[in-house]
């Protein structure tokens, strides 16, 4: 008995059985049409997974702010530096919420004499300014003027029975930002006290350091 057919299948637009071309061409595009759908979903799922990984590295994982640079205790250094210049240098007694960045002992030149060493702070009183305290040895004005850019005093003031220079450089970009500096004789040393600061602040740490430099003042004498 030999097995029955199974009917071409009519199609209505056609109004007869499609042809094996036409079942080929609409299988082709099925197909087509179920990858097009399969690969928009996948880019949707992508995008979906992307912004949930991207929410969890923002919000998720933990972040912390470097760490404050450690402020440095500038009176053990003081005290070396005292013993192996035979010398006394002065540490001032600033509020103790200046960070101390620097403390050191450096040679440089500028002094009347071609060279000269000095013992320097350098403080931050605020976020935003600074200051430095400077004793350079052996040494006289000619040595602040060298530091600041060849800026030369325009006054004096008497802060506690100390009469100061006021140096105040007219371009602090060409004097390493220094915008403002006192200074004044301390018997063979000079002092000063200079940075990207108020005058008030400079006149705080002169005050701090003025009963130091009289001693200095008083031991040359």
């Amino acid at each position: 008995m030999t097995p029955e057919r199974n009917p071409q299948r009519v199609v209505a637009e056609l109004g007869r059985p499609e042809t094996p071309d036409e079942t080929a061409a609409r299988k082709a595009e099925s197909s087509r049409v179920y990858r097009s759908s399969q690969t928009f979903r996948n880019l949707i799922a992508a995008i979906i997974v992307t912004v949930v990984v991207v929410f969890i590295v923002i919000f998720g994982v933990p972040r912390g702010e470097l760490p404050e640079r450690e402020s440095i205790d500038p009176a053990p250094i003081a005290e070396q530096a005292s013993e192996s210049l035979g010398r006394s240098v002065i540490v001032p007694a600033v509020p103790s919420d200046w960070r101390v960045n620097i403390a050191e002992v450096a040679s440089d030149g500028g002094s009347s004499d071609g060279g000269s060493s000095s013992w320097s702070i350098a403080y931050v009183p605020d976020d935003e300014g600074f200051i430095r305290f400077a004793q350079a040895f052996d040494t006289d004005e000619v040595w602040a003027r060298s530091a600041l850019a060849g800026t030369a005093p325009t006054e004096t003031l008497q802060i506690e029975g100390v009469e100061w220079d006021v140096f105040e450089p007219a371009d602090p970009s060409r004097a390493a930002n220094i915008s403002y500096a006192l200074g004044t004789q301390a018997g063979a040393d000079y002092v000063l006290l200079y940075g990207a600061v108020s005058p008030e602040q400079a006149a705080e740490l002169a005050t701090i350091v003025a009963s130091d430099v009289k001693e200095l003042q008083g031991a040359s004498r």
